[in-house]
């Protein structure tokens, strides 16, 4: 079966060969936030994979760096740890980056991934519509099709991943006008590089137009413009006989009342 081609992986590339160290704020919390919840497991890994574009961001002492190709560059079964760091939402295939992934897990070992979601700039998304509908009477796609947080935590499942959580961090940022939001996605590698793209500059009367549309909708008393991203985590582990596992129904061996000291009744027809 033919993946669709939802993402444009040369001009990807360039884009992310442009980027600024000073623009990258997403991928230094994502790193910060999974930090903070490796150290919160009671664990620790000794054979560490990061999937990243950006290594000299996420290296870590003795980990094994590779790119969020198509297909990962991951021995199976040798790690521990993989994390896939801030990549997964242009993946051409993201349930197949993270079936790779659990693949190059040993039993027990813990996949763990940063990513943005469907929230993520929604104000830009519709000013950008609008202002191109007005201007030129047609649509074209420049902002990735982000997933949602409930259809990120199925492909954990789909992936056969154990004990699968997904939660998703909000951030909101202000910026002086759009243009300037629109400068520092170009900084950051997150320009458009959707497949279906427009392959002609835009012309200036939408961007305009567009910054118009997006400061008269949700610009602040300040005279800023917000942006919001959404980062969503997923964790899940590499099935093992040591795992807990859900009790079979009807085999509880205690009432839930007897273990509140109350009286059970039965609901009313």
């Amino acid at each position: 079966m033919t993946v669709p081609q939802l993402t444009d992986r040369l001009a990807l590339s360039r884009h992310r060969a442009r980027a600024q160290d000073g623009a990258l704020f997403l991928h230094e919390t994502a790193r910060d936030e999974l930090q903070d919840r490796l150290a919160m497991v009671n664990r620790s890994f000794s054979d560490v994979a990061v999937v990243t574009p950006f290594p000299h961001l996420w290296s870590m002492p003795g980990a094994t760096v590779v790119p969020d190709d198509e297909v990962l560059n991951l021995t199976p079964g040798a790690h521990d740890l993989v994390i896939h760091a801030l990549a997964l939402h242009w993946a051409n295939d993201p349930l197949g980056q993270i079936i790779q992934s659990a693949r190059a897990l040993r039993p027990d070992g813990l996949f763990i991934a940063a990513c943005l979601g469907g929230q993520t700039l929604t104000e830009l998304r519709a000013a950008l519509a609008s202002a191109e509908a007005e201007v030129t009477g047609g649509l074209s796609p420049r902002v990735a099709p982000m997933a949602e947080i409930r259809d990120l935590g199925a492909l954990l499942q789909r992936a056969g991943l154990a004990l699968p959580v997904a939660d998703a961090l909000p951030l909101r940022t202000t910026y002086a006008t759009p243009l300037h939001l629109m400068r520092e996605l170009r900084a950051m590698g997150e320009g458009n590089a959707l497949h279906a793209r427009l392959r002609r500059p835009t012309r200036r009367a939408v961007l305009l137009r567009a910054a118009q549309i997006y400061a008269e909708t949700y610009g602040t008393d300040d005279g800023r413009v917000p942006a919001t991203y959404e980062m969503i985590f997923l964790h899940g582990w590499a099935p093992d006989a040591s795992q807990p596992r859900p009790l079979r129904p009807g085999s509880a061996a205690a009432r839930l009342a007897d273990a509140l000291g109350t009286t059970e009744t039965r609901l009313s027809d």
